[in-house]
Parts: C-alpha cells; structure tokens; sequence
C-alpha cells in the first residue's frame, strides 16, 4: 500500500463550515472524478481544535491510498496533465491557504493491541 498525505489550510477569512461544505460538495467530486481508476481509498480528516488547545495549523488531513508506487507515478502523471491541473488549481485558490499545504508519503507500522 503507498499512502498520499496532504495537509490542508482552509483560505483566510473562510469559516470551518464553509471550508468543509465546499470541500465536500464541490472539491470532493474533482478529487474523485482524478482519482478513479487509481486510488483505493480517498479520506478527508476534518481537524477538531481541543478545548483549551491552540489553533490547529491545518483544517484537513486527506488521505489518498494506492496499491502501489506504479499507480502512484501514473496519477501524478495524470494530475499533470493540463486539463486536471487547471481545473484542480481553480478550485484550490476558492479553498485553501496553498501556500500552507504540505503532502509527503508515509511508510505505516501498526502494534497489535488486544
């Protein structure tokens, strides 16, 4: 399994709510329509603050699962790609503090716990 991490900001000025319900009804179905055919699984971990926490640096977490570095190189190709990259971009500025965003990979070890 090769696991996509990004780390998101929603754009300043923009509530939790509006963040959250662009990013589902809107964001969402782009990242959907890109990622069939190459993606196992497409999460989005909406961050809750703590009572009596700071701000969290990020709203979201979003999780892109494939089986394979293969499939990986062939959706970067894909998002690449002029067509996805703009339409992808054009969202992105209505959503997100892009300058915030971070994604990196993550290898995973699980413990047992009974």
């Amino acid at each position: 399994m090769f696991k996509l991490i990004t780390l998101l900001k929603r754009r300043p000025g923009m509530t939790r709510e509006a963040f959250r319900d662009h990013y589902e009804s809107r964001h969402r179905l782009i990242g959907e329509k890109y990622l069939t055919g190459f993606a196992d699984h497409y999460v989005r971990r909406y961050v809750e603050p703590l009572p009596g926490g700071g701000e969290p640096g990020h709203d979201v977490i979003m999780e892109i699962w494939l089986p394979d570095r293969a499939r990986f190189e062939a959706l970067m190709r894909r998002l690449a790609e002029p067509e996805a990259a703009a339409e992808i971009a054009e969202d992105e500025e209505r959503l997100f503090d892009r300058a915030a965003t971070l994604t990196f990979t993550v290898s995973e070890v699980a413990s047992v716990m009974n």
